[in-house]
């Protein structure tokens, strides 16, 4: 019989209000990401991006997800549970009280204790065993969560769950997963998984420091390592690399390299007996924070918002209302090379500083911005100094400076000596700026070479980290920028187009997760 209007629009109705499956499918999960630092509320790198992303982009697939860190201030919408617990660390009994706080459909619970308060200045700061303290604690208060802390007024409870521990200052909460509980019948579907954002930092400390973690003496052999310089030694990550279900890298890239002698900081004979566990997982991108159509940084003083369609226009003008702002003259024509990060060796500063008379005689202006070694700081003072028309440090760290610089610069260098992942690479091709990068760890995944006969790829890479290397490979692209105008905009709007969001990371992570959860 022929449907009348209403009972169309009854069936409508009907259909708006069944929801539609999660992203995730029959793979819902609960999961717990455990780290020392999230952003917006402390953060100190990359780490704190991730863990500020990463769980939101889980939530986004159906999964319920919380976050554990320490509650270092007073933090706003963060309310107290009512729940008081005490651990045992190094013979001391402490407190801890939970704070919550619902956002963007994750749960973020703080610990409060005073062992964590008002380090915000330096919350890895402090004597290697009263951050080995702070770190016991942590893993202790956190693997217990999802019993004791009841998020919308249920507890998480230990079935299909999974921890995502993060570097060496969780690592030990896979041992205590293991040790406490899975060893004890306990937690027997629980599952953890251990992130290596940076494996050259590893929580080493003298053997007899091990009386710290309250484990049984029979778990010392997990942490015992001999180091040829140091002897022989106590390491947490070795500890939580073995304990892990799954560890998984920042890249690809990465993944292979800590499993070689040189970028694997020691641990590399651990890692390649536990290579079956491995992976490599791109980090994303926070895509509204770093997007240039709706930048709040690209709003005033000359600047202005643009998209891939008003490409040509809008970055032209961030670009000239950059060279205002810093003082330099301003040109079009003239190839505007930026850096932005630490002043470290890490960071492959002393490369750029060696070219530097390479890149003034190629008339060329430099920008660079960040912190760091005060001999690099006073160095790029003096460069400012010297070639005070073509070159600009700014010593510090600025996020609406690092935006504009984004935006503005032709070119972003990265000569990194090593990068796990790399995050500034994936916000230059997303503002349509082109990376010239050292091809290491995330920056070798991410930056496809350019191909000028198939007019492919994203940039430019060298493959040591030397001097003349680095300027062979930002000589090329100065020179397609000059000459090449359409493979220049091709470049441009190539890395623009692509999509660094934090759901395609997600989805790799789930299937971590996945395989965790169904291995015995």
């Amino acid at each position: 019989k022929p449907v009348d209007a209403a009972e169309l629009n009854s069936q409508h109705h009907k259909s708006e209000d069944v929801k539609s499956p999660p992203l995730a499918g029959p793979n819902v999960m609960n999961v717990i990401l455990v780290s020392c630092e999230c952003s917006p509320w402390i953060k100190t790198g990359g780490l704190g991006d991730v863990a500020g992303a990463l769980p939101k982009a889980l939530a986004r697939r159906g999964h319920r997800v919380m976050v554990v860190i320490p509650r270092y201030n007073n933090y706003a919408n963060a309310q107290d549970v009512g729940v008081r617990k005490r651990y045992k660390v190094d013979g001391q009994d402490m407190e801890v009280n939970y704070f919550h706080a619902y956002i963007d459909g994750v749960d973020f619970v703080f610990l409060d204790s005073p062992i964590f308060r008002h380090l915000e200045a330096n919350i890895y700061g402090g004597n290697r065993v009263d951050v080995l303290k702070r770190m016991v604690l942590l893993c202790k208060a956190a693997v217990e969560v999802p019993w004791h802390v009841p998020c919308g007024g249920i507890c998480y409870g230990d079935g299909n769950l999974v921890f995502i521990a993060n570097d060496w200052h969780t690592a030990l909460l896979p041992v205590y997963l293991k040790a406490y509980y899975r060893d004890h019948g306990l937690m027997q579907y629980t599952r953890s998984v251990l992130v290596i954002h940076n494996i050259a930092h590893q929580g080493r400390g003298p053997v007899d420091e091990f009386r710290v973690t309250d484990l049984p003496h029979r778990y010392l052999d997990h942490f015992r390592l001999y180091d040829p310089v140091g002897g022989e030694h106590m390491n947490i990550f070795a500890a939580g690399i073995k304990c892990a279900d799954r560890i998984v890298t920042v890249s690809r890239g990465y993944a292979w390299e800590i499993k070689t002698h040189e970028a694997g900081w020691g641990l590399h004979g651990i890692i390649n007996e536990s290579d079956w566990k491995l992976g490599g997982i791109l980090n994303g991108i926070d895509t509204d924070e770093w997007s240039p159509e709706k930048d709040p940084h690209l709003q005033s003083d000359g600047y202005t918002n643009y998209s891939i369609d008003t490409l040509r226009t809008g970055k032209a003008r961030c670009k000239s209302a950059l060279q205002r702002e810093l003082g330099l003259r301003v040109s079009p024509e003239t190839p505007l090379i930026g850096f932005i990060g630490r002043l470290d060796h890490q960071k492959g500063v002393d490369l750029i500083a060696e070219a530097i008379p390479w890149m003034m005689s190629q008339n060329v202006q430099l920008v660079m911005l960040g912190s760091g070694r005060e001999d690099l700081e006073n160095m790029l003072r003096r460069f400012e100094a010297e070639y005070r028309e073509k070159v600009r440090g700014w010593v510090g760290f600025s996020v609406k400076t690092s935006h504009r610089i984004t935006a503005g610069a032709d070119i972003l260098l990265m000569p990194s000596r090593f990068e796990p992942c790399g995050l500034n690479q994936l916000y230059a091709m997303r503002y349509g700026t082109i990376p010239v990068v050292h091809g290491v760890g995330g920056l070798r995944d991410t930056v496809i070479p350019f191909n000028p006969f198939e007019e492919t790829g994203y940039g430019w890479s060298f493959g040591r980290a030397e001097t003349n290397e680095m300027i062979h490979a930002l000589g090329n692209c100065v020179l397609t920028f000059r000459d090449y105008k359409e493979s220049w905009e091709g470049l441009q709007r190539r890395g623009m187009m692509q999509d660094l969001s934090w759901d395609n990371a997600a989805e790799l992570y789930e299937q971590v997760l996945v395989a965790a959860k169904y291995q015995w």
